[in-house]
């Protein structure tokens, strides 16, 4: 069997699979069991939804309540679905409409794409002479000691700076670290840490004009991820400066200050400013959305290129759009060179808007999504929280974002394992049916570089 056709047929496969679990719900709804079971699906995610609702927002009895009726509400549809005999239509459609998901994504995904959505256009440049990294040890739980990046990055000629770990990075100047260096004669700057640390070297990098070098030593690591870099293993970041290219990326800015992630408002910022937050995440943001969500105590005017968004309970400022999923966004940039910032605005007015939510996603009236070029975000108060890369802030309002295009050059290892992110489902599904139908071949529509 040829590549075309193996790949053609695996999406054939796919369509026929999602055709015949359609076909088994609509004969299973109209002829078997009327509109029981689709009564109870629907029922079962408005009520998850609610109960969710009110555990998250609400406090005492009717947050346990919620939490019970989220729980119970998929066992009801489990007992009823068994009692009502329709238990094994569901699992048929589930087992058809799985199959024909995976057989839809291999179909795709094992098409040879075409070089420029592969991998970010890049340039061969000269090998630094004098490499400086900033290191943070107390980063992704140890990681910098871990995989032993002093001693291995110091045998390939870099100079490290260990920032202290007991001093805490809010009583160290990284950024003036930063421009000591390059007053030093540093060709190139990088960061082992978090990416609020590599925000503010890549700042730097970008203001002198050198490049800038990730190794993957944070926690979430999302900006080496978009890079393609090895998450798993920050030591192979290393080899960048033996065989490296540069690509060239956007920064963005919140009142000035530069982020490679995101920026965010509302709950989750101030959320994050709590003191207790890093020790217990989890447990504080319980305790405090119940005082964030609801609606009346929203108090964010935000204008997006001149279109004004209903007030959000939490608004996403990101470098560069991230990519749509099946509810809300996804975790992968595939560009981060398009000029342009993603904005995901959510506002949940009530239990039915957040059972909307679960149901619809990033479709729902809760949530809206915009790339755009600046962003003014406004308030009552003289200043309002902000979280920048996960790093907690206070800025004066208004605060404006926007994005420096092509600002930095990052320079990267020439071969990396994760150099394409997935493409969402929705750009698959018109890929599979074409594919299916034999208009195309073994390439995909272009995709674009990083």
């Amino acid at each position: 069997m040829s590549v075309d056709r193996r790949y053609r047929t695996l999406a054939q496969i796919a369509v026929l699979c999602l055709l015949a679990a359609l076909a088994a719900l609509v004969v299973t709804v109209i002829f078997f069991h009327g509109l029981l079971m689709l009564v109870a699906v629907l029922s079962t995610v408005f009520l998850t939804a609610i109960g969710g609702w009110w555990f998250l927002a609400r406090r005492g009895v009717l947050r346990w309540i919620g939490a019970g009726l989220a729980a119970a509400a998929p066992v009801v549809l489990i007992v009823v679905s068994t009692v009502a005999g329709f238990w094994l239509d569901g699992v048929v459609v589930a087992l058809l409409g799985g199959a024909g998901v995976l057989c839809a994504r291999a179909a795709v995904r094992g098409l040879d794409q075409p070089p420029e959505f592969v991998r970010p256009r890049h340039r061969r440049t000269a090998r630094p002479r004098r490499p400086v990294l900033i290191m943070n040890p107390a980063s992704g739980g140890g990681k910098v000691e871990k995989f032993g990046l002093v001693e291995k990055a110091e045998a390939l000629g870099a100079q490290v700076i260990l920032l202290d770990p007991e001093a805490g990075q809010d009583h160290q100047d990284v950024a003036e670290m930063a421009r000591e260096a390059v007053s030093g004669g540093a060709d190139l700057l990088g960061v082992a840490g978090g990416d609020g640390t590599q925000a503010l070297v890549a700042a730097v990098a970008a203001e002198r004009g050198l490049p800038f070098m990730v190794l993957s030593a944070g926690t979430r690591n999302h900006f080496a991820m978009d890079l393609g870099l090895d998450r798993g293993d920050p030591a192979a970041g290393l080899d960048a400066l033996r065989d490296g290219v540069e690509v060239t990326v956007d920064l963005g800015t919140v009142a000035g200050r530069p982020f490679v992630n995101t920026a965010s408002f509302g709950a989750y910022a101030e959320i994050v400013q709590d003191p207790q937050y890093r020790d217990s995440k989890a447990g504080t943001a319980l305790d405090s959305l119940p005082d964030l969500l609801p609606a009346d105590q929203v108090a964010l005017t935000v204008d997006a290129d001149g279109e004004r968004l209903a007030s959000p309970q939490v608004l996403l400022v990101s470098n560069n759009p991230y990519l749509e999923s099946g509810t809300l966004g996804g975790g992968r940039r595939p560009r981060l060179d398009r000029g342009l910032l993603g904005v995901v605005a959510v506002r949940v007015d009530s239990a039915f808007s957040a059972a909307q939510m679960a149901l619809l996603g990033a479709a729902s009236g809760a949530v809206t999504v915009r790339d755009v070029r600046q962003v003014r975000v406004d308030a009552a108060d003289a200043k309002i929280p902000v979280a920048v890369d996960g790093e907690a802030l206070s800025l004066p309002t208004p605060v404006i974002c926007t994005i420096r295009p092509g600002a930095l050059r990052v320079r990267v290892p020439r071969r990396r394992p994760q150099s394409s992110p997935h493409r969402p489902m929705r750009t698959e599904w018109r890929t599979v049916l074409g594919l299916a139908l034999g208009r195309f071949g073994t390439h995909l529509p272009a995709g674009g570089g990083q």
